[in-house]
């Protein structure tokens, strides 16, 4: 697997090894003992996949506070996503700043988002399935979201539509005025 660190401290790209022959193809998406060896260590204890039919559709930005923190492994399965995270951590260098990716079926990378974060996506094809997975149980009482597109983290989203979104998703408030007990170095 390779790894690449992005400027957001700890969200990491990763490229599965993909092995393949006249059958179609193999990769391995996680093994506690690589990640181990590329100082990540996590247990994870949950896995968690949606679907979303429509091109266009945006979930997030979502987090959940402390204790209940989750780190995210996130790989889109079928279609293209753009996946994002945004640094919440009250006090580092880059709070309010966000990075994004293409993750796809085809490309097979898969983003690593820690605790601090918060993390959305977009769907850019329809009939979209993402996987990820967590090293937290899903807590409702400590599930927070921002808005999509809140001017102050002015995410780019690639496609000018105006979204599919739930109903939570919505009326989630700005980063400014949204409940978060993350800071830089706790």
């Amino acid at each position: 697997m390779k790894f690449t660190e992005t400027f957001l401290d700890g969200v990491i790209v990763i490229e599965p090894r993909i092995h393949g022959d006249k059958r179609g193809w193999f990769m391995e998406t996680y093994s506690e003992s690589v990640f181990s060896n590329a100082g990540i260590i996590l247990k994870f204890v949950q896995d968690n996949q949606s679907f979303s039919a429509t091109k266009g559709t945006l979930r997030g930005l979502h987090y959940q506070m402390n204790p209940k923190a989750q780190t995210k492994l996130v790989r889109c399965m079928k279609g293209v996503i753009f996946d994002v995270a945004v640094d919440i951590r009250k006090e580092s260098r880059t709070y309010g700043k966000w990075f994004g990716i293409e993750l796809s079926a085809e490309n097979k990378k898969q983003l690593l988002i820690p605790k601090g974060f918060a993390h959305g996506f977009m769907t850019l094809t329809n009939d979209v399935e993402v996987q990820y997975k967590v090293d937290e149980i899903y807590s409702p009482e400590n599930e927070r979201g921002i808005l999509w597109n809140d001017p102050e983290i002015a995410v780019e989203w690639p496609i000018d539509v105006k979204p599919v979104l739930s109903a939570k998703d919505e009326v989630a408030p700005l980063l400014k005025n949204a409940d978060n007990n993350f800071v830089m170095g706790e």
